[in-house]
């Protein structure tokens, strides 16, 4: 019995083990997948536009809250939704959709995952839930909380989408809830044009996340910055380079 249960624990780490590399020592890196055109983080460009982008919505209280201040500002975002989230406040999405915004597939569940399978399946579910309510089918996906690797992107494109990520200096880390003024202090010093900026609207009290964009946004416009969805900020590298 002894024996039996020592092979059980050997048999459970070399599971973990394989596990762990197979997430995450098949990351070929950045140069590659931007190369590919697999993944986004960021554009080159002279032209003052960058991406506003939500996570882990809609929320009942704080998305429309964002709404309304885009809706007041003129500004476009990208919000990446929760499927399961999206079933509950269909109003919230169809309003996204409406206002212009644009609305792409964060998984179902945010939930981490252990075989092909159990991705394709959120996001095929999350794509049919966003487009039962807006009658489009979302083109872009951005994996939870940022981990990503071979597999997941290679999943990702044959499902048709492109990998969104965002700036590695406009991670705000909202979600910590660091205060309003380390926010924006964050944002307002890191701004470049084509910047992937990343905020929360879901998965918490995210009423540090409203206050900071009351403040980013009109500061940004006075600097003459125009907020786009990340599908026009990814037309603007293609326009970019049939120019050249």
């Amino acid at each position: 019995m002894k024996r039996i249960g020592i092979l059980a624990i050997i048999a459970s780490a070399l599971t973990i083990i394989l596990f762990t590399f197979n997430v995450f020592a098949t990351d070929k890196g950045r140069p590659y997948y931007e190369e590919k055109g697999y993944v986004l983080w960021d554009i080159k460009t002279e032209d003052k536009i960058v991406a506003i982008t939500f996570d882990d919505g809609p929320h009942p209280k704080y998305t429309e809250e964002i709404l309304d201040i885009l809706e007041k500002h003129q500004a476009k975002a990208t919000f990446f939704a929760l499927g399961q989230h999206a079933e509950k406040h269909p109003d919230i999405i169809l309003r996204e959709s409406n206002d212009g915004h644009e609305v792409a597939n964060h998984t179902f569940s945010h939930s981490r995952f252990k075989t092909s399978k159990h991705l394709k399946q959120e996001l095929i579910d999350t794509n049919e839930v966003i487009y039962g309510i807006t009658g489009t089918y979302p083109k872009l996906f951005r994996p939870v909380e940022g981990n990503y690797n071979d597999r997941l992107i290679n999943i990702a494109v044959e499902q048709n989408f492109k990998v969104i990520m965002w700036s590695w200096h406009q991670d705000t880390e909202d979600w910590k809830n660091p205060g309003v003024q380390k926010i924006v202090e964050k944002v307002l010093t890191g701004t470049k044009p084509g910047d992937v900026i990343l905020f929360h609207d879901g998965g918490g009290n995210r009423s540090q996340t409203v206050q900071s964009l009351e403040k980013i946004i009109p500061e940004l416009k006075k600097q003459g910055y125009e907020f786009v969805t990340v599908s026009d900020l990814m037309n603007k590298t293609y326009a970019e380079t049939k120019k050249e």
